[in-house]
């Protein structure tokens, strides 16, 4: 089901008309709307003219820190956090490295500042199976940077810690707060 651009149109002019009745104005060069759909044809650019005001449709902005698209993609969103998650541990990297901190605090510190850093807003995601895999792929590589390497008891060779055992010491962790 489409909207109309009459129907956008009606919908702001009466928001415009409601804004005026209460002493507020709205800013036409700070106003822009947007409309969601999954039919990437559903209504093409226009700009609302209301008055002497006129208002551009964009297809993406950003809203209290949330990126927002016009298909309600949440990929461009996981890039954006990703990226924060990224620069807030590599912010953190000397002290999660650090041999006077435990484990314990270190799955502290990644549960308290780096994992909120890359969540923010996830209440409102719908990810797809390889989305919940990146964002799985970036919380493996912290906590294998704070767990370390493994070594095997008899050859004495350094290797990684599979996904498995990361869980198994991860997961006591959670319910310590």
């Amino acid at each position: 089901m489409g909207v109309s651009i009459c129907t956008v149109k009606e919908n702001t002019d009466a928001s415009v008309l409601i804004s005026n009745e209460i002493g507020l104005e709205l800013n036409d060069k700070k106003t822009k709307y947007m409309i969601t759909s999954q039919d990437q044809h559903a209504v093409q650019n226009h700009t609302i003219y209301i008055g002497n005001k006129s208002f551009e449709r964009v297809e993406h902005f950003k809203y209290l820190g949330t990126s927002l698209t016009i298909q309600n993609s949440i990929l461009e969103e996981i890039k954006c956090r990703l990226q924060s998650g990224n620069a807030c541990y590599y912010l953190l990297q000397n002290i999660l490295s650090s041999s006077l901190l435990s484990k314990n605090i270190n799955v502290k510190i990644y549960r308290t500042i780096i994992l909120p850093c890359v969540l923010y807003g996830c209440e409102t995601w719908s990810p797809t199976v390889s989305e919940e895999h990146r964002l799985r792929v970036f919380g493996n590589r912290v906590l294998r940077k704070i767990f370390g390497c493994t070594r095997d008891k008899i050859t004495g060779e350094l290797g990684r810690r599979h996904n498995d055992t990361l869980y198994d010491l991860y997961s006591p962790n959670i319910w310590m707060i």
